[in-house]
């Protein structure tokens, strides 16, 4: 009982989309399980909240090596559930405006929270695959779910096709691990790692014996940091990005904007600072955080000037979302630098929690926007939008504000918690081009408010109207609620995440069985 009710949040969306199922199979019409697949959402939020709250049970050794159920990855779960209900409402609403609502959406987006979640607690890198992709699958289906249109079909095989080879590229980085360590945890493959080169160190004339393998561990890092930067969406692997989101429908955009992001940030920063977190391999100077700040460099400004040349607000956020995915890695980058690593992890747990609400928001005041035959997608479209519709307007403006990093909204929090810890960590020049390249995102997002409340539309042109949906304004409601309060009560926030990663919590890292090589215990951070 221990261990369900430890692997309760993850069980939850899996039952859930189980009965989904059935309630699909029965149901005389389509659509109506919105508001059940939020339900679902909701419910393993409060469950991953009162395990935090209530300590997590003490004999958990039965699935040891294979998960590591700690407060990061409830902080994690509580906020990819959080999104996958937020979504699920954006989806109830925009699927019947456009006659879209069709049963089997709605498990497909549980199915892959359940992969979400096994992504984030992951500590095995065969679970870390199933994971991947479990929620990779789901999503693949829903950018495709608007059978009739050519470019959702063509972005679902574009994102299909990349996503593959990134998967590729990570089985084939964790096979190289498994030959050179005989692990498959992360806290074996550490460990292996680091005996190897404690005993070269140690015997002058296993050097070059060693000089091989330290090669080709080099190389098998290189392929999983490869692998999960494209899952995260950086430059230069974010091609699938742009034509994924804007052929997708808009309630599967928001969704994978938001949680397929916080999944894969969270197995990221586990899986370097766990397997490859030690002096050598994180080192300054030629370590894999100084290759990932160019990195993050790189997706920061790509991300943001592409988006100030688009005329389509889909695509605009699409190239924001890369963006963030930049400001996202000075966290990871810093990570390492830090005594602990607490300061950044946390700024950067606090960031994803922060972008979900915030963006999500934004998608669904987007979708709000469109009513079916009319979808607002383009800057043009919501011309004089705010001053014919006051509260539709202001509910969009609330959601670009905060990711403008506008106070007192939680964009604004968010973005200096991750810049101060790239400063404490020595990252000075990077902060600054962090700070530079969020200025210059409020150049296309304040762009959007100019059109709304500024410029009147061309003669002839569609005005953009809201539809009448419970379920997005709901959805709306609740993503308004947590950047208002967020943004106001920041530090209460940040200290939830700085609890999270703090190796003093002694009920921090319950990992979950011996896998059949009998691993070590389970990384915790």
């Amino acid at each position: 009982m221990n261990l369900v009710l430890l692997l309760s949040p993850i069980l939850i969306p899996v039952v859930g989309a189980l009965v989904l199922m059935l309630l699909d199979a029965f149901q005389k019409e389509e659509g109506g399980l919105a508001m059940p697949t939020a339900l679902i959402h909701f419910t393993a939020a409060a469950m991953a909240l009162a395990l935090w709250k209530h300590g997590l049970p003490a004999d958990v050794s039965a699935l040891h090596g294979y998960l590591t159920i700690d407060k990061v990855s409830l902080f994690l779960d509580a906020t990819i559930a959080l999104g996958g209900a937020i979504a699920s409402l954006l989806a109830g609403g925009y699927l019947a405006e456009h006659k879209l609502d069709r049963g089997e959406y709605y498990p497909l987006i549980t199915f892959s929270t359940a992969g979400a979640m096994m992504l984030v607690s992951a500590s095995d890198v065969l679970m870390l695959f199933l994971g991947l992709e479990t929620m990779s699958l789901g999503v693949y289906a829903m950018t495709g779910f608007r059978r009739g249109s050519p470019r959702s079909a063509e972005a679902a095989m574009k994102y299909f096709l990349l996503g593959s080879f990134a998967a590729a590229l990570l089985l084939f980085g964790s096979a190289l691990l498994y030959v050179l360590t005989g692990h498959t945890d992360y806290a074996g493959i550490a460990s292996a790692l680091h005996d190897a080169a404690a005993q070269t160190a140690a015997d002058a004339t296993a050097a070059a014996q060693q000089t091989t393998r330290a090669r080709v561990g080099i190389f098998a890092m290189l392929l999983v940091l490869v692998s999960m930067a494209f899952k995260v969406g950086a430059v230069p692997f974010h091609m699938w990005t742009p034509d994924a989101y804007e052929g997708a429908p808009t309630s599967s955009m928001a969704y994978m904007s938001v949680v397929v992001k916080a999944a894969a940030f969270g197995a990221f920063a586990r899986i370097m600072l766990a397997i490859f977190g030690d002096a050598n391999s994180a080192g300054a100077a030629a370590g894999w955080p100084a290759a990932l700040a160019w990195i993050a460099v790189a997706t920061m400004t790509v991300g943001n000037l592409i988006a100030l040349a688009q005329t389509s607000v889909k695509r605009m956020l699409a190239y924001s979302s890369i963006a963030h995915a930049g400001y996202l890695l000075l966290g990871l980058v810093a990570a390492p630098r830090e005594e602990g690593g607490t300061t950044a992890y946390a700024a950067m747990l606090f960031y994803l929690l922060s972008y979900t609400v915030s963006n999500l928001g934004a998608v669904g005041a987007l979708i709000l926007a469109g009513r079916r035959g009319a979808e607002s997608v383009s800057h043009d479209d919501l011309a004089g939008y705010a001053r014919r519709h006051p509260a539709a307007g202001f509910a969009l403006t609330l959601f670009l504000l905060s990711l403008t990093g506008i106070p007192p909204t939680v964009g604004f929090f968010s973005k200096f918690y991750v810049v101060r810890s790239a400063l404490d960590a020595g990252f000075t020049t990077l902060a600054i081009i962090a700070m530079i390249n969020s200025a210059i995102s409020a150049y296309y997002y304040l762009g959007v408010l100019v059109k709304m409340y500024m410029r009147d539309p061309a003669p002839g042109a569609p005005l953009a109207s809201p539809m009448r949906s419970g379920y997005v304004t709901a959805a709306l409601i609740v993503s308004a609620f947590f950047v208002v309060w967020m943004g106001v009560m920041p530090e209460r926030w940040l200290d939830l995440a700085r609890e999270a990663v703090s190796p003093a919590a002694a009920n921090a890292a319950a990992p979950t069985a011996d896998n059949a090589g009998g691993s070590a215990p389970a990384a915790q951070h």
